[in-house]
């Protein structure tokens, strides 16, 4: 009877340590598509607005997207730190286990 308690706990354990990578991938992946698309959709969007009522295009759109490439790539890259402190504060609690 003890194996099998023992069993079902490492059990329940291991799909709680799992399931909290799983939540992190899927938190990293939302955050991530989140902090690329909307800024490089909304750049193209007024971009092409002020081409268009400057005449300058494509200009305008092309400075906007250059400008918000680095923009997100500086925030990617902090989100980027912050979530390997996370990732590593989670692989110590589960080594702990």
């Amino acid at each position: 009877m003890y194996i099998g308690a023992a069993c079902l706990f490492f059990s329940f354990n291991y799909l709680n340590t799992t399931n909290a990578y799983y939540r992190l991938a899927y938190r990293i992946f939302a955050d991530f598509s989140g902090t690329i698309a909307v800024p490089v959709v909304l750049a193209a969007i007024l971009g092409k607005y002020l081409d268009e009522r400057f005449a300058t295009k494509p200009w305008i759109v092309i400075i906007l997207l250059v400008l918000t490439f680095i923009g997100t790539g500086k925030i990617i890259k902090k989100k980027a730190i912050k979530y390997s402190k996370e990732y590593d504060r989670l692989n110590s609690i589960s080594d702990q286990k």
